[in-house]
């Protein structure tokens, strides 16, 4: 055995903090886990929302929710608003949990398109406890609601980043690690090319075993050191810019995040407990930055209350995550724009996979390449959900959705709408983010819909549907109509 007796983070900010809380959580001070960041840099905070898997992070690394939220001020989150995407004036929801069950042992959604087919005006979204409770501003915690019309349920959290980031310091700090101040100018390699140490702004010079590159969309390690490319995604993902502001609540605090499609991209609006976070993804090649800003600001509903940022990016990922003793974390790893809040969870995912590949001081090339591979599947598998939400649109009342209307999508995304299109099939994958809510969800909100349901559907008789399906809805709704308020579980003031 040879194992890893110091562990190099470089850079802060979510990406360098989730991964020190992981590692010293995980590792039980059994490795010297050192982390190196500059406050004069800051931190890039473009989005502030998580997936479901975010909850169950908390619980594994023994936080208590109820103290992370107020630390953090964060709020609950059900899912997606998606307004103006498919056409204007035309919404949709894409909630977390489940929608339905099953019926007479038969799959729901295939049993819901029998009774469309019959009739049923129903919507999809009614059989959803999160899009329900969405609608109506409520929320009840699922694990206090099981074997109830909401049972199904799900949530994930919107959070001030920056206040995420300082939370896991402090909680990693208090298991051991290590902090220092200052830069990187240089990074010194070993006679074999792997990474020996970095030498900081005044001089410190810091060794390790391994390193893990968390310096934003610098990537002075894993680009700058180690020379990984790029695989840019601009041919499915025409965005490359965004502008971030803050600004003040005007009424309820809303329990779902809401994207709205503009001319040239799209808007982001995240309650949190004090304030809103706010945003606009957009095409420079369609908008510029003046533009942007005028348009975001229109929308504000509350006082700004901080000056807009502007933040370009590419959207992609490096050809290798992993190489020789270096990982590459957040936005060093590669970017995915924010529409469907997956930064946070690649991060978290990258650890993840890091720990079950964990290496020893050699870092055997099979590790990274098992690594790589399920990474760039994770990666992969968030970019062809999100070009799906361009890629359909039937919007043409601008450049930019005439140009995402000819987007030629990757074979895996096109190959994922054919099979869908004959009867509502979906493409199973091995641990993947989007299940089948989140598919057919936004299938139907961007009116992908299948030609036919399965034939096996045929051996339950319709009146059995017709019945569970108006008893489901009748008893979502009803039960959801007598929750507490998003703002009243939250305790603040409406």
């Amino acid at each position: 055995m040879n194992p890893l007796s110091k562990i190099v983070i470089v850079g802060g900010g979510t990406s360098g903090w989730l991964a020190a809380a992981m590692l010293c959580h995980h590792l039980k001070r059994q490795c010297e886990i050192h982390l190196i960041e500059s406050e004069e840099l800051g931190t890039i905070s473009i989005g502030e929302s998580t997936v479901p898997p975010f909850i169950g992070l908390i619980k594994r690394l023994g936080i208590d929710e109820q103290a992370f939220m107020r630390a953090t001020e964060a709020t609950y989150k059900l899912g997606i608003q998606f307004v103006d995407w498919h056409q204007r004036s035309y919404n949709y929801f894409h909630p977390f949990g489940v929608i339905g069950q099953s019926i007479a042992e038969h799959d729901f959604y295939q049993c819901w398109l029998k009774a469309r087919a019959h009739g049923d005006i129903s919507s999809l979204q009614e059989f959803s406890p999160c899009s329900v409770m969405a609608e109506q501003g409520r929320f009840f915690h699922p694990s206090r609601a099981r074997n109830t019309p909401i049972g199904g349920a799900s949530y994930a959290l919107h959070v001030d980043a920056a206040l995420v980031a300082q939370y896991l310091r402090q909680y990693a700090q208090a298991r051991g690690l290590q902090r220092s101040e200052g830069k990187v100018t240089l990074v010194r390699h070993r006679h074999d090319g792997f990474i020996s140490s970095v030498v900081l702004n005044d001089g410190r010079e810091i060794s390790g075993d391994f390193f893990i590159d968390c310096t934003g969309f610098k990537s002075l390690l894993i680009d700058k050191a180690l020379g990984v490319g790029f695989n840019d995604w601009s041919e499915w993902l025409p965005c490359n810019r965004a502008i971030a502001i803050k600004s003040a609540h005007t009424g309820p605090i809303q329990p779902f995040t809401r994207a709205t499609a503009q001319l040239a991209g799209w808007t982001w609006r995240i309650p949190l407990r004090h304030r809103v976070g706010e945003g606009y993804v957009y095409a420079d090649a369609f908008c510029d930055d003046a533009a942007a800003k005028s348009t975001l600001l229109r929308q504000l509903d509350g006082e700004l209350l901080e000056d807009p940022r502007v933040i370009p990016f590419t959207t992609g990922h490096r050809k290798h995550l992993w190489k020789l003793n270096c990982l590459s974390l957040g936005l060093s790893a590669g970017f995915v724009e924010p529409l469907e809040s997956t930064a946070i969870h690649l991060i978290t995912r990258g650890m993840d996979f890091f720990l079950r590949y964990f290496p020893d001081r050699d870092c055997s090339s099979a590790l990274a390449s098992e690594y790589n591979r399920r990474m760039i599947a994770d990666f992969e598998e968030i970019r062809d959900f999100i070009v799906l939400h361009y890629a359909a649109t039937k919007r043409d009342d601008s450049p930019f959705w005439r140009a995402c209307q000819a987007i030629v999508p990757p074979d895996s995304l096109r190959e994922r709408i054919e099979l869908f299109k004959e009867h509502g099939t979906l493409r199973d994958g091995v641990d993947e983010l989007f299940r089948s809510t989140s598919w057919q969800s936004v299938f139907e909100g961007m009116h992908i819909r299948p030609r036919k349901y399965c034939p096996r559907i045929e051996t339950v008789n319709y009146s059995q549907i017709s019945s569970t399906l108006k008893t489901a809805k009748t008893a979502i709704h009803g039960m959801v109509a007598h929750l507490p308020t998003h703002d009243q579980v939250l305790g603040v003031q409406a």
